[in-house]
């Protein structure tokens, strides 16, 4: 979808307030009857807010035990509403990964921003719109031709664009290795342009990494490629202001950040069955889901049939690398409660295939039962919807369908 982001009216009201307060969206869809999980028209998107608050506040907690800053990545929600639960309701730092986020987060009050995706020359006219606003954002490179361009484009409009050298501690990605021949080159070149900010990597291996040590290796090795880095530009007479690492898995797993900064996380305000898969989370703490209705029964196949397929869930198949494959989403009913063995296995773009594993029994879901999705991956089933509709699960379970106490819109495009 490329729609225009579209924001609360009040993005910056206390958490609490921000989830209690329906936009207008949400008002027209109370209006017309959907007070609950029970309304809405079939496959929607649901966000548990207390699950969110409590996830934001288990990392939050570890970035300062660590005595590190914490710089969520605003990549997973895409929300205004959600951002809000981060830093306690103010505009703290965030990392995005597209401008059209950076340009919603900056026009809702946020100031300090990393932009996590290697820049290109025909993006620095927004970049540099952004920065004549007054907001520091930090774009991201790797290679001596890219620090050309921002420096020259930098010395052209007279602004300072503060560019993090991206370092690649797992040949994940992109990025330079810490012992790049070519790394104080490229720091010279921004050091000169006054754009020199600092250094960024990402343990995306992480995601690979299925027992708590090989995490903990994981984020050993994630500090000490960022830091040999900045160490190697500081011997060359470069100042290094900021050593930024980060990934769901390593940002739980992490230790020590000696000479580290700032850390970076995005998954983690959600969580997602990858990450139950690698034991970083648990399945209590998943805070997305998609609602969908049993809209057909094939007993000869053992088959369910959904109204959510794959432009509801998505087609990451993330768990199919791990030991216990999820399919397309675990399910649960509407309150939120495990349905054992029932697995979303097939997904076409507007039907999903429930089916059971190990033997079990079918359960009885007649047509018109409404049934709740756990995703694979978060960051890729929020993309297929335009906002979230809010139940806060501090509450326990309802006595009939959880109430809708929100509508949280998301920042779409590019």
């Amino acid at each position: 979808m490329t729609t225009a982001p579209s924001a609360p009216s009040a993005p910056f009201s206390s958490p609490a307030a921000s989830s209690a307060r329906p936009s207008a969206s949400a008002s027209a869809a109370v209006s017309s009857g959907a007070r609950t999980l029970a309304g809405p028209d079939t496959p929607f998107a649901v966000v548990d807010v207390h699950r969110v608050r409590r996830n934001v506040a288990r990392l939050r907690a570890r970035a300062d035990r660590l005595g590190v800053v914490l710089r969520p990545h605003v990549k997973t929600a895409k929300s205004l509403d959600a951002a809000a639960l981060l830093h306690d309701g103010s505009p703290g730092p965030v990392t995005v990964s597209t401008l059209a986020e950076a340009e919603a987060f900056a026009a809702a009050g946020y100031r300090d921003l990393t932009y996590a995706v290697g820049i290109e020359p025909h993006k620095l006219p927004r970049v540099i719109a952004l920065v004549r606003r007054g907001v520091t954002l930090r774009v991201l490179l790797d290679s001596t031709e890219q620090a050309t361009f921002v420096a020259a484009a930098a010395r052209e409009a007279r602004v300072a664009l503060p560019a993090q050298i991206e370092i690649d501690c797992d040949g994940h990605r992109g990025g330079l290795r810490p012992d790049a021949p070519g790394l104080p080159g490229i720091g010279r070149i921004l050091h000169d342009a006054g754009c020199l900010d600092g250094v960024l990597t990402h343990a995306g291996e992480s995601y690979h990494c299925h027992t708590a040590e090989e995490q903990r290796a994981a984020a050993r090795s994630e500090r000490e490629a960022a830091v040999a880095a900045a160490e190697r530009l500081r011997a060359a007479g470069l100042p290094v202001p900021t050593v930024s690492v980060g990934s769901t898995p390593t940002a739980h797993a992490a230790d020590d950040l000696t000479g580290v900064t700032e850390l970076r996380a995005g998954n983690y305000v959600f969580f997602d069955l990858v990450m139950a898969g690698l034991g970083v989370c648990e399945l209590d703490d998943l805070a997305l889901s998609v609602v969908v209705t049993v809209i057909g029964h094939r007993p000869e196949y053992g088959w369910i049939v959904t109204d959510g397929g794959w432009m509801a869930m998505s087609r990451d198949r993330g768990t199919s690398a791990q030991p216990q494959d999820q399919g397309y989403g675990l399910v649960t009913d509407l309150n939120g409660t495990l349905i054992p063995d029932v697995v979303m296995t097939a997904a076409s773009q507007e039907h999903g295939t429930l089916t059971t594993r190990n033997g079990a029994v079918l359960p009885e879901l007649p047509i018109g039962t409404r049934l709740r999705v756990l995703p694979n991956h978060a960051c890729a089933t929020a993309a297929q919807h335009q906002g979230y509709h809010v139940v806060d699960g501090a509450h326990g379970p309802a006595a009939s369908a959880p109430m809708i106490t929100a509508y949280w819109p998301r920042v779409t495009g590019w």
